[in-house]
Formats: C-alpha cells, structure tokens, sequence
C-alpha cells in the first residue's frame, strides 16, 4: 500500500462518513419516498425536472476529478487561460436553450439518437446511438475514473483498483435504485457542497497569500490574460475562437451525458432556465478550480509537478477535518458524473438500441429492466477499462483528453448543425459524415499525434479544418443527391414544428448572462 499524500485524521473520516450517510439518505429519499409518476423511465425522472436541479446535474456531469486536478494544474503553469474551457461554453449553452432544447422536448424523444433517426431514420439513429456509447464508456467513464482513482489512491492510500471499484460501485448504486431522479437530486445537494468547499478553499487561500492584491503582485501579468498570443504553444487564441466552437457544439448540445437532465424537464421553459444556470454556473469555474492552482503557484512555486498543485494547496491551507470535506468534494464530483454517464448509456442502449432493434414490443417495465442490466454491466466495463488505462505510462490526461475529444467532435457538430439548420440536408450526406466522416477525422488524427502530418499546428485548428471540410461535403452531397420522398416528408415535419417562443422570463436572464460574459472577457484581456 502506497503512503498517502495527505493524512486524514479522526475528525476527516468522520466527516467522510457523514456525508456518505446524507448522501445515500437523499437518494433513498429520491428513489423510494418522493412520489413518483406510474410506470415512470429511469431516464428522465418522469419528466419532473425544474431549473434548479437541471442547472446543477448538468455542471455536475461536467465538473469530474479532471476539473479540480487538471484546472488547477493548468492554474499553477499559466493562469486562467484554460478557463476558455469554461467561459467561453455559455454560446454553445445559449445554442442548446434556444435551437436544439426546443426541437428535443417539442419531439418528446428520450434520447439524442432518437431525435436524429426521426429525421433521417433507423440507420443514422443506429450510428448514432452506438458514437454514444462508445464517447461515454471511454471518455466519461474510463477516463473519469481513472483520474478519480489516481486522487483517491494519493489522498487514502488505499490501491488505485479499490478506489476505482468503490467509486463506480456508489455511482451505479444511484442509477440503478432511483434513475435520473435520484442522480439529480443528489447533484442538487452534491454540487451544493462542492461549491461551498471549493469556495472555502480559495478564501483561505487567498487570506494565506495576503489578499487579491498580494496575488497580483506576486504573478505574471500574463496569468491574467484568456487569450494568449498566436505563439503560445498550448492555447493560442486563433485555435481557441475557432476550435472551440466545434468541441462546444458536440459537448453542450448533442452529448447525451450533458443534454439527458434537460430532457427530463418538466417543459421547454424549465429546460430554458436550466440551461441558462448552467452558464452562470460555468462563471464558478475560473474561481473555484483554476485560482487555487494560481494560488498554489505562489504559496508553492517550485513545485516539480504541476498535476499535485490541488493536493498541495489543500495541505497547505485545510486544517484537520477540513481535509475529509476534500475527499467528500471528490466523491461529489465522480459520483455526479459517472451516475450521469451510466444513466445516460443505459437510456441509449435500451431506447434506441434494444427497444428498436432487439425486441419492437417492448413496454416500460423492460426498458427499466434492460436499463438497470446496462447500467450494471457498463459500470463493470469502465471498472476494466479505468484500471487498464493505469497500465498506460506517461500518459498526460487532461491534454491528450481534451485533444481527442478535437478530433471526436466535428463529425457530429457537422452533421446536427446543419440537420436544424437547413431542411435540404439529406440522410445519404448525414450517415456519410457520420461514418466515412468520423473514420477521416480519426484517421487525421492518428496520423497527427504519430508525427506523419501537420506537426506544429494545433489540434483545434486542424478540428475546425475537419468540420468545415465536413460541413461542405454534406451541403454538396445534399445538393447533388436528391432525398427520398419520405425523408423529405420527415424533414418538413422537423422544421414545421411549432416551438414555444421564450418569454422574459427565459429571455432576460440570458441578455444578462451575455453583457456580463462580454465584461469578463473585456477585462481579462487588458493585460
């Protein structure tokens, strides 16, 4: 057994201990007490979603182990400019508000592959379906244990295998017993907590370097900078401005795992106003995960590792029990996003492959069924594949993450923009850039990180190049190629639609999120 890096005392497994008690009390209460619809999906909480809890599962799902350790690591090497990551997403979540949010719920689909075979048919919902399965298994399950395990081994001591194996164990627990229900409830309580420690830990922090001023003096001037000039090597701002883009569209309005709590809403409004949340939710970002690795830089600066500045500043400014509310705000985070992921695989497994491909007749009480069989069987998968990603050395996260994800995404941004965009679009041109298009960007890829093409430009331009080039091979084979008449019929359904217009209520919080984000970036830049 590996020493810890951090000693938990009495007073922090107390702690430990109580938070998994209210944790496991409020989705006991979620599951089992709270009424619940008859027949109601585990999927989508019987579509009684409000704002609230949609803002928080949906910040939830995206703020995993990597938020806290690689931000914070991103913190300590450069400042805030990794937080384009987080800022610069409220334009997408805006997109997902007013373009795709409406089209899901007027649809009334359960799931994001099932909006897109309404259009185009069996086929692409197929395609579709298994892309998702395969992102959520990898990225937001392998993955996000796997770095979650690598935390908890350091913090605890204890093998990386068993944290992993406890870990997804709680999780599943959730999905399984209450749903998206259940998993939204107890984001609610655990995003709650984490930003209240999150919160607690940077205050101290900043108290310990001698106040907002002391940190101004004591780093570079370009720490306070979101766009860093063309030669940066990790984050110019032409790859940013126009990279970014097409990682937001997959992620924020496509994504299965990150749209799943707005399709349990209880109507578009909610949906609206959920979405709206968590933008401003995304404004806690910079705060709370990335200034503690710039504070860390300060208290600490000849840390040899970067990836331990979170750790490090916990250790220097948490005392004993505050230490246990760390690993508590850890658990938080992991079990709101693989709860989310195992939802979410199960949702596409059983409504869009199981329901239309294995058994036609199928009634709520097996989707249920199958649903839980998933979820179970997908949370021993990403047990394996997290441990066999230890095998895996030298391996840089965060970076090579966050790299694929470049190379995953214009397929899918290609193809959903321009389905909602433009009626003409056909299903020969979706499932070609779907298929032939997602084997093209991977491929450019593979051939990127091996050195054979295109060293020295950054991925995220090299991603934008692969949607464009995407983008127009749809609009040329649609034009060149004529649809069915059915999918035409289909098309004309999808686009006559009638949406809901947003009111002010909707519309105002927005308006303001957008002036506010504008004098964030107007400020942030000026040094």
């Amino acid at each position: 057994m590996r020493d810890a890096v951090v000693k938990l005392t009495g007073l922090d497994i107390s702690v430990i201990v109580v938070f998994v008690i209210l944790l496991f009390g409020v989705a006991y209460w979620a599951s089992f007490v709270k009424k619940r619809k008859q027949g109601e999906s585990m999927f989508l909480a019987g579509k009684t979603l409000g704002w609230f809890s949609i803002g928080l599962t949906m910040w939830g799902t995206n703020v995993g182990p990597s938020m806290l350790i690689a931000n914070a690591s991103s913190g300590f090497e450069g400042g805030i400019t990794a937080g384009n990551f987080s800022w610069y997403a409220f334009p997408f979540i805006f997109l997902l508000a007013f373009v795709f949010a409406p089209r899901y719920l007027t649809a009334g689909v359960s799931t994001v592959p099932e909006f897109m075979g309404n259009r185009f048919g069996r086929k692409t919902r197929s395609y579709i379906a298994w892309y998702s399965i395969a992102t959520i298994v990898i990225s937001w399950l392998g993955l996000t244990l796997f770095s979650g395990g690598v935390f908890m081994a350091q913090i605890l001591g204890l093998p990386m295998w068993l944290c992993i194996v406890i870990l997804v164990a709680v999780s599943a627990a959730f999905a399984i017993a209450g749903g998206l229900r259940a998993i939204a409830y107890t984001n609610v309580f655990q995003m709650l907590l984490l930003i209240g420690v999150s919160a607690l830990l940077t205050a101290m922090a900043i108290y310990k370097v001698g106040g907002l001023s002391a940190i101004a003096e004591k780093t570079p001037s370009e720490y306070w900078n979101l766009f860093k000039p063309m030669s940066d090597v990790d984050f110019p701002w032409l790859a940013i401005v126009l990279g970014y883009p097409v990682m937001g569209v997959w992620f924020w309005c496509t994504d299965q795992s990150m749209v799943q709590s707005t399709l349990g809403a209880k109507d578009l409004r909610q949906g609206q106003l959920g979405a709206n949340f968590t933008a401003w939710l995304k404004l806690l970002d910079i705060p709370l995960f990335i200034l503690p690795g710039v504070l860390c830089f300060i208290l600490t600066p000849n840390l040899t590792s970067s990836t331990d500045a979170y750790l490090n500043l916990v250790k220097a400014v948490f005392p004993a029990g505050l230490i246990g509310l760390v690993v508590v705000v850890m658990v938080a985070a992991l079990v709101s996003t693989i709860g989310s992921a195992l939802n979410s695989l199960s949702a596409v497994f059983t409504m869009d492959i199981y329901a239309k491909r294995i058994k036609a007749d199928a009634q709520q009480g097996d989707f249920n069924r199958v649903g839980r069989v998933v979820t179970l069987l997908g949370a021993a998968l990403s047990v394996f594949l997290a441990i066999a990603i230890t095998q895996i050395q030298g391996l840089s996260f965060f970076n090579i993450f966050q790299s694929v994800l470049g190379f995953i995404a214009p397929p899918m941004s290609a193809a959903f923009l321009l389905s909602v965009f433009w009626r003409k679009t056909t299903t020969r041109a979706i499932n070609l850039t779907l298929t032939a298009g997602t084997v093209f960007s991977m491929c450019t890829g593979i051939l990127y990180y091996t050195g054979v093409m295109l060293t020295g430009v950054h991925f995220l331009l090299i991603s934008f190049g692969i949607f464009v080039a995407l983008s127009v091979a749809i609009i040329l084979i649609s034009l060149l190629i004529p649809e069915a008449a059915g999918q035409k019929a289909n098309a004309e359904v999808t686009f006559s639609a009638k949406i809901k217009k947003p009111g002010k209520a909707v519309l105002v919080p927005w308006v303001i999120l957008i002036a506010v984000m504008a004098a964030m970036y107007i400020i942030f830049n000026g040094h």
